[in-house]
């Protein structure tokens, strides 16, 4: 029965919708079906507005303030901490920049001076050499230009002679000696190469390193004379003054100590005078005291030199040739 009613089906249809066609339409037929419409899901149902709690009453929602532009936004509230904030503690005051380290012109100004002007002095020298007394003389010639300075001590008449003699420039300090000679039976000198900071000794003794103000044993008498008559009233009595101090064997600083003013009963005649002295500082230093006349322009008026073993060499002034 199936059979007979495809039979008649397809022998009542037009030709074009035969066998020969049928498969072919069935196939566009479903090639150009639309595909079903993808299923939409349902939009989420609105959450229920949370249920207030029966302590205290809803609350009314808070108008929100109208947008602001983004440079006026303030800046987002910070999370809550779980912990009670720290105080921050106010910073550290801020000290000054220390002010730079003071120049050695700045920290210590240079001492005020007045060169004694170019003199000859002649002294008689008294010499005690254990239980023998001796005398001689001794001239002390003072020259200088206003920036060059000679100045030569002779001893003579004294068992033979001594010459000692300081040559160097004159700076806003006093007197800065570039070369020293102590001559007896022989002749000793130092060098002051200023230049790389140094003393050279002649008898190959190791070099000394040059201080500030160094003077030789020659030149510290008239620095002394310069440095009073500069500032005649910072030098009172128990003053102390510091001379860097070269021989023609080592370098020391010489301590000077102001004892007082005397009067001196002088060959030349009666003089007063500042008395300085240095003090020996170890066994074998010489003593020096040296009286200087206010009324002479600070001229050195007296010298007395005390060696260790107690023998002495004073030398006391007779007369002045000025110029």
């Amino acid at each position: 029965m199936v059979l007979a009613v495809h039979l008649v089906l397809l022998r009542g249809l037009p030709p074009q919708l035969g066998p020969a066609r049928l498969r072919p339409l069935a196939f566009a037929t479903r090639s150009i079906a639309p595909p079903a419409p993808l299923p939409i899901a349902p939009a989420p149902a609105p959450r229920p507005p949370p249920i207030a709690s029966q302590q205290s009453p809803p609350r009314a929602p808070a108008a929100r303030p109208a947008a602001r532009p983004a440079a006026q936004r303030p800046n987002p509230p910070a999370a809550p901490r779980s912990a009670p904030a720290q105080p921050v503690p106010a910073p550290a005051p801020v000290s000054p920049p220390a002010p730079p380290a003071a120049s050695a012109s700045e920290a210590s100004p240079a001492p005020a001076v007045s060169l004694p002007a170019p003199a000859r002095l002649h002294y008689e020298v008294a010499v005690q050499k254990g239980p023998f007394a001796l005398a001689g003389r001794a001239l002390l010639d003072w020259r200088h230009d206003g920036q060059q300075y000679e100045a030569r001590l002779e001893a003579s008449g004294i068992v033979g002679s001594r010459v000692q003699r300081s040559t160097g420039r004159i700076t806003p300090e006093g007197l800065a000696p570039a070369y020293f000679s102590d001559k007896a039976r022989s002749e000793q000198a130092t060098h002051f190469d200023r230049a790389n900071g140094r003393l050279v000794f002649s008898n190959n003794r190791p070099d000394a390193p040059i201080e500030g103000g160094m003077q030789d044993r020659l030149s510290v008498i008239v620095q002394l004379s310069a440095l009073v008559a500069g500032a005649p009233a910072k030098y009172r009595a128990g003053t102390q003054v510091l001379v860097p101090t070269a021989s023609t064997r080592e370098a020391d600083t010489w301590i000077f100590s102001v004892e007082g003013e005397e009067e001196l009963a002088l060959p030349g005649g009666t003089v007063h005078a500042l008395k300085l002295q240095r003090l020996p500082r170890r066994e074998y230093d010489q003593k020096l005291e040296l009286w200087l006349a206010p009324r002479m322009d600070y001229a050195p008026v007296r010298l007395r030199l005390t060696n260790p073993n107690g023998d002495t060499v004073d030398n006391r002034w007779s007369s002045t040739d000025k110029g």
